[in-house]
């Protein structure tokens, strides 16, 4: 029961990075999948592509097929919406952990 908690309340957090490396470069699915495991997300393709098509048919990202070594990869790259929302959990996010680390100092 912890975990399936604990993994919807990740959920926001790694569409928050994805939009964050989404922004700085075109990202593919396993590439997100090393870098989400590099940062304790452990989630298998199977859960990380439903996520990816999902913020795609959100207009997050855009998906751009490009042919890598005779196979079709794609590339996903933030939108304007999906920059307006980085921001905006950007802010939220700082607000939060703001928030957090001051109740650990009292």
């Amino acid at each position: 029961m912890e975990e399936k908690v604990l993994r919807k309340l990740f959920l926001g957090f790694i569409q928050i990075h994805i939009l964050h490396h989404a922004k700085e470069h075109p990202i593919f699915g396993l590439w997100m999948l090393e870098e989400l495991r590099e940062h304790g997300y452990n989630i298998s393709a199977g859960t990380l592509y439903p996520i990816l098509h999902t913020m795609e048919s959100d207009g997050l990202l855009v998906k751009e097929d490009q042919k890598v070594e005779g196979k079709i990869r794609k590339y996903y790259t933030t939108t304007e919406k999906g920059n307006l929302i980085l921001h905006e959990a950007r802010n939220k996010a700082y607000e939060l952990f703001k928030e957090i680390k001051e109740g650990d100092e009292t």
